[in-house]
């Protein structure tokens, strides 16, 4: 086949997806997870159900693909906040300071949806869900080991434990009511990183 043809094809094929993976999660989130049925996914994407069950087998399988594709925008938006300076601390600080506000933003999106415990309980389980965790406890870690190499941070500490209780800490910012507050608590988990004082 014509490589125009091809890609015109596997343009479409991404399309169809993502169109049931946002019609599946809406469903998700008005009805619950437990009450969607893929004929209600064909109807709302406007395709046939023997064409959504090329895609995808059912309705748990949707939604796992559907946070897959959400962790994966994460890790990439924070893979680009990092690469927009090269001064170790900044980048450091940028980068928790992005994580810090997705999770709030996430964590609260899931308590304000009428289903969002539920679920989260779904989809925050599964060997994917701990290869994304690793991917960014590395990602932390190596900012860390750059930053003791300039001096902003600590090195009594090695960079892989100080990633944990980065991570640990920020979780924190779940509860927390602004930006501004984030931001805080940001700034109180930075402060225990920097070098000790001679």
């Amino acid at each position: 086949m014509p490589k125009l043809w091809n890609d015109t094809i596997e343009a479409h094929r991404a399309e169809v997806r993502e169109a049931i993976l946002d019609a599946t999660w809406a469903l998700a989130s008005e009805h619950g997870p437990a009450s969607v049925k893929m004929s209600e996914i064909a109807d709302r994407t406007g395709i046939g159900r023997a064409t959504l069950y090329k895609y995808f087998p059912d309705v748990e399988a949707i939604l796992a693909a559907w946070h897959h594709r959400q962790i994966n925008r994460h890790l990439a938006q924070l893979a680009e906040i990092r690469d927009r300076t090269s001064e170790p601390g900044k980048r450091l600080q940028a980068v928790l300071e992005a994580y810090a506000h997705i999770y709030q933003q996430r964590i609260q999106h899931h308590h304000h949806e009428p289903h969002g415990a539920e679920l989260a309980t779904l989809l925050h389980r599964g060997e994917e869900v701990a290869v994304a965790q690793r991917q960014l406890h590395h990602l932390i870690r190596d900012l860390l080991r750059d930053a003791a190499r300039s001096g902003d941070v600590r090195r009594d500490v090695t960079p892989d434990e100080l990633a944990s209780y980065c991570l640990h800490a920020l979780t924190a910012a779940s509860a927390l009511p602004s930006a501004a507050a984030v931001r805080r608590l940001v700034a109180v988990t930075l402060s225990g990183l920097r070098p000790r004082s001679a």
